[in-house]
């Protein structure tokens, strides 16, 4: 496997194009980022990564190999290529985001936000009994 300097202009350039793609892409199909800014990062710079190694933004969750039809090209588990066929068609639709988790619908996001702002609602409350207990 090829090895990418994520440190590299190379690499800090093409992460900017893709943080422009996959706003595009959210502006274009209605959707937002879902909650999670670390799975965000991490699913932007895969993709990135890979449009550097294979010349497309193939889905970072999925195995990218050489397609044995095409000499000196690549595929992915189902053709994922961001952003994919089954999260635009099956996944986004159905459950409200994608199976990377970096596009979802607002209400999904909205839900998130709840979630987390209950999650941490509760940890502050079960440290008060903890501090009050002690």
């Amino acid at each position: 496997m090829q090895q990418l300097d994520m440190n590299s202009q190379e690499f800090k350039d093409e992460l900017v194009k893709t943080e422009k793609f996959t706003d595009k892409v959210c502006e274009s199909k209605g959707w937002v980022y879902g909650a999670n800014e670390d799975v965000n990062e991490g699913v932007i710079m895969g993709l990135a990564r890979h449009k550097l190694l294979f010349g497309k933004r193939f889905c970072p969750c999925f195995m990218v190999e050489p397609d044995p039809a095409k000499e000196g090209k690549f595929k992915s588990t189902d053709d994922r290529i961001c952003p994919c066929k089954p999260a635009i068609e099956k996944e986004i639709p159905e459950t409200g985001i994608c199976h990377c988790q970096i596009f979802c619908t607002p209400e999904y996001r909205e839900e998130q936000l709840q979630e987390i702002a209950a999650k941490e609602k509760a940890k502050e409350e079960l440290a008060k009994v903890s501090k009050e207990e002690a």
